[in-house]
């Protein structure tokens, strides 16, 4: 069981990611739920709702606060995930390739394909980072 969890510990991210976006999903199906039954309690009561909590329901159910929302007034997404994702794949990407580069754990030729894959992503962000930034 030792030699297991030696072998895959990295099963752990995308695990701990897959809990997180459940967990999330759940939240958001909760504050949608809890909207409907207040939105009824005004409705019973013969009360036309706030104009804030009817907006709660125009969201999708899976976006997040801050993405939705821009602070900038300009109504659409903000751009700057797409600045955070160039700065981590890239990182990330240099990190495998000196892995890769070191031989660590006799294992640099898959440590060059995760850089290299990591790479792309670095790149594809950027472009979609410089894309939108002359969008909007």
């Amino acid at each position: 069981m030792e030699d297991l969890f030696r072998s895959y510990w990295w099963l752990l991210f995308p695990l701990a990611w897959f809990i997180y976006g459940g967990f999330n999903s759940l939240l958001n199906y909760r504050r949608q739920k809890d909207t409907l039954d207040l939105i009824k309690t005004y409705a019973a009561k013969g009360q036309e709702p706030p104009e804030a909590l009817l907006k709660v329901l125009e969201r999708p159910i899976d976006a997040d606060d801050d993405s939705w929302h821009s602070r900038r007034g300009d109504g659409g997404r903000m751009n700057d995930g797409n600045w955070f994702s160039v700065v981590l794949f890239g990182v990330m990407g240099v990190g495998f390739a000196y892995a890769s580069w070191a031989d660590i754990y006799g294992a640099g030729e898959a440590f060059l394909i995760v850089a290299f894959v990591l790479g792309a992503l670095c790149l594809a962000s950027l472009v979609s980072a410089l894309m939108g930034r002359r969008r909007g």
